[in-house]
């Protein structure tokens, strides 16, 4: 019954123990929209802290969460707006047994790995694909102005 899927509340404990995003928490005291950093593992995004949104339905977990990326990035995946590439939770791919922190693990994939297939921005594909070492440097250099510092690690 729809009453046994997880609610936004246990969802986010179980996002909080993974460990790719960092301060995470429902905004403005609501469930539905939480925010957090995300932190990537590879270069050149990892030399900084992107903060997102994740917004849920109110008919959650039947209709997917969107995802929204609120510091700027150089990434062909992501539009100016912070709009992000994301098949599995677009209308067609969503299944409602798909947890938030599967949603988070794609978005921190997608940065980590830009891929030609998931494409906002066709002017940074084509550079990625044409000139590669132009769009890293590029991408290195924007991360270096606009990504938020790296949050220490957890102490013990």
């Amino acid at each position: 019954s729809l009453l046994a899927q997880p609610h936004p509340p246990q969802e986010l404990e179980e996002a909080r123990r993974w460990g790719g995003a960092r301060d995470l928490r429902p905004l403005d005291g609501n469930v539905l929209r939480w925010g957090g950093l995300l932190l990537p593992n590879k270069p050149p995004y990892n030399a900084g802290a992107f903060r997102f949104e994740l917004t849920f339905s109110p008919h959650h977990p039947l209709a997917p969460p969107r995802a929204t990326l609120c510091t700027s990035i150089y990434h062909p995946g992501v539009d100016p707006e912070g709009g992000v590439c994301q098949p599995l939770t677009s209308a067609q791919h969503w299944v409602p047994s798909t947890r938030a922190t599967q949603v988070l693990q794609d978005l921190l994939l997608l940065l980590d790995n830009p891929d030609l297939q998931r494409v906002l921005r066709q002017d940074l594909a084509r550079e990625l694909q044409d000139q590669p070492e132009v769009f890293w440097r590029r991408a290195e250099e924007h991360t270096r102005c606009h990504a938020e510092p790296r949050p220490n690690p957890p102490g013990p």
